[in-house]
């Protein structure tokens, strides 16, 4: 497989010196394209840092960051805003949908950031859309559509262009456990398809869905393990 993310010993440091906090203490990984993984820690573990830096949400104080080929660990804010754009599809607890916006409004808005065509990017939204379960819906805004639909919409906005990662974080964690097994499913679905997914998760039973774990504790890797019945 090749190798599509690559950390080595990154450190996150908030308030250095006397009453400093590692968030994240010379952490090394790779993941490879194509993989399906569960990176699982308790609150204050540090995973949700590391979630914000393989989503280049954030740099590290020290170490290295390669994504795709490109090291991100010391790029600008608008060099870094033209990565998430262009290589990440992000799914988050909330949503994060406009409420004034119709479903197909919602998929189509990030491609607009990324400067596809208008009948290109109504194209994408209605394959994307479809491929969620969610064609008849196009038209529906949030308040008219349950969680897990509005998940759905979500899912549909960061698949939407096929970026080569899809970061989910807490995908299933505003929801009921009938929508939660439906996200479940599509992101199973999404990565038969090819896609690297990276599932952000509390939850054991969720990272039990996931080919590959990695457990966070004290912003350190505590464990990194195949699943051998997945």
């Amino acid at each position: 497989m090749d190798n599509l993310i690559q950390v080595t010993d990154i450190c996150k440091v908030y308030n250095p010196g006397e009453n400093e906090v590692r968030a994240l203490d010379h952490v090394s990984l790779s993941i490879d394209k194509g993989e399906y993984v569960a990176i699982i820690g308790q609150s204050g573990s540090g995973k949700s840092t590391l979630m914000n830096m393989l989503g280049c949400l954030d740099v590290p104080s020290s170490g290295t960051y390669i994504l795709n080929g490109t090291d991100v660990s010391s790029l600008s804010d608008d060099e870094l805003s033209d990565i998430r754009n262009q290589e990440i599809g992000f799914i988050f607890q909330g949503f994060n949908l406009i409420p004034s916006f119709t479903a197909i409004e919602n998929v189509e808005l990030p491609l607009l950031y990324r400067g596809v065509s208008k009948s290109k990017r109504h194209e994408l939204a209605i394959q994307a859309l479809d491929k969620v379960g969610l064609g008849a819906r196009m038209t529906h805004k949030p308040s008219e559509m349950s969680g897990g639909q509005q998940q759905r919409v979500a899912i549909a906005r960061a698949i939407a262009q096929a970026p080569p990662v899809i970061l989910a974080d807490e995908p299933t964690g505003n929801l009921d456990s009938a929508s939660s097994k439906e996200i479940i499913e599509i992101l199973k679905k999404l990565h038969a398809e090819g896609r690297t997914v990276i599932l952000i998760t509390h939850d054991n039973e969720i990272a039990a869905q996931a080919k590959r774990v990695i457990r966070i504790k004290d912003g350190k890797v505590e464990r990194d393990y195949i699943n051998e019945d997945k």
